[in-house]
């Protein structure tokens, strides 16, 4: 027992002797999203995990108390602060997480919305040479250089309305210098933003006119060509795949995935977006990290991706902005007991916002979800959807240090009150990145 006493002893002292780089204090309300090791599944969404009166304490970019102030400031003893941080009384939360972008791309296809407004299709466009083949033919002929200022555009914005870490596909290039030009960006952008960006491959987005009527064969190229070259440099850790009527057939997307994992990528799958294909089973039976869209997903789908512990990920400003008449089934899914992320899935066509706020209003009001649980669709959830809940998405001790400070008194009050951007400060790393709104160089 006395051993005990002394190594706590020895701890105390080690901590006093360490300094604090920043203390975030006087804060209103701390939504920590802590508790559980994976996603929160089902009514487990609902479990967000907040404090009132709380602090939090931050040493080498990394989370090293926190809690109520009064239970942080004993915990960091008589430690060097170098830096503290007045909350004001506001919302904090852990840094957001968008876990379905197609971030790096050339061109915009706002020509396309007249199109709509007289009631094209998604699938009309695409027939007609537009949408993705549309991005194609602009992302081939844009730069490397192009393409990264571009994106770093959007990635600033989408830091300022919250979010520290995203994922980013390919797919807009379609042939292998192409997509290894997207990557490439991807990964310089991680190298240059303090967004944290997770990188997928996706060279089964589209058929490319080139390959038309010819689509085996471009899958053939995929798996023997783009998929082993990616591996080689290392430029993305996941592969997706768009299962959709008029795109890739449930057999070819299959083949594809399978492809992908022999060669050691994580997988992800664009399921049953406009029509039931059977994408949602095909995740749960080959094990995906996440099934994406999933609108037209069946009850049997969603039950097998229940099963195989897949992530749903939902993004209702894909389908608000295509005008659709049904959206993505999320009560469903939690009543089910599915774990279910938000995204915005920015992209220059279906959903050209990088507004996650945005997101989270149209996942209340249309896909009837909870704050509560919008909030740990875009932290917790959408984290361990791209492989980082380890890291990032909740509020812990040894977790990275990515926080929100809201312009808010309460978390119902962020998609309550839309059509503006809530955030004050984010801290990235323990590092300010944000403050009052504005991105600090």
């Amino acid at each position: 027992m006395a051993h005990g006493n002394r190594e706590r002893t020895s701890s105390e002292v080690r901590r006093v002797a360490q300094q604090i780089d920043l203390l975030i204090h006087n804060i209103g309300t701390l939504v920590t999203m802590k508790g559980k090791s994976g996603p929160r599944q089902g009514r487990e969404m609902s479990e967000a995990a907040s404090l009132q009166q709380g602090a939090v304490a931050i040493r080498g970019g990394i989370i090293a108390a926190i809690g109520t102030e009064a239970d942080v400031r004993a915990e960091i003893g008589g430690a060097a602060i170098a830096a503290a941080y007045d909350a004001e009384g506001l919302l904090v939360t852990p840094g957001l997480v968008d876990p379905h972008t197609h971030l790096v791309h050339g061109g915009s296809r706002e020509n396309e919305l007249s199109l709509k407004l007289q009631g094209a299709s998604y699938l009309d466009i695409l027939a007609q040479g537009g949408g993705i083949l549309s991005t194609v033919r602009a992302t081939r002929r844009a730069s490397e250089e192009e393409l990264f200022h571009k994106a770093k555009r959007s990635l600033d914005t989408m830091l300022q309305f919250g979010v520290t870490t995203a994922e980013a596909k390919s797919g807009y290039g379609l042939t292998l210098e192409d997509e290894i030009k997207q990557l490439r960006v991807t990964q310089k952008l991680n190298e240059a933003h303090p967004v944290q960006l997770v990188s997928t491959f996706m060279g089964a987005h589209m058929v490319p006119e080139e390959y038309k009527g010819r689509a085996d064969e471009y899958v053939q190229l995929v798996i023997q060509v783009m998929l082993p070259e990616v591996k080689r440099q290392g430029l993305a850790e996941f592969c997706d795949v768009f299962c959709e009527q008029g795109v890739f057939t449930v057999d070819q997307s299959q083949r594809v995935l399978e492809a992908a994992k022999a060669l050691g990528f994580a997988v992800k799958i664009h399921a049953d977006e406009i029509e039931p294909m059977g994408g949602a089973e095909l995740a749960g039976e080959l094990g995906c990290i996440s099934a994406e869209h999933l609108l037209a997903a069946s009850d049997t789908g969603l039950e097998a991706m229940q099963r195989a512990g897949v992530i749903a990920v939902c993004l209702p400003a894909t389908s608000f902005n295509l005008r659709l008449k049904h959206h993505a089934h999320a009560r469903r899914m939690i009543e089910l007991g599915l774990a279910v992320a938000v995204s915005t899935d920015y992209n220059p066509g279906s959903s050209p916002t990088e507004n996650i706020q945005l997101a989270m209003t149209l996942a209340c009001l249309n896909l009837g979800m909870t704050p509560e649980e919008v909030l740990t669709a875009v932290t917790i959830n959408a984290a361990h959807a791209i492989g980082r809940g380890d890291r990032v998405g909740s509020l812990e001790i040894g977790k990275q240090a990515d926080i929100v400070i809201f312009n808010a008194p309460n978390l119902a009050y962020l998609p309550y009150h839309f059509g503006i951007n809530h955030v004050h400060t984010v801290i990235k790393q323990g590092k300010i990145v944000v403050s009052q709104g504005r991105l600090l160089q």
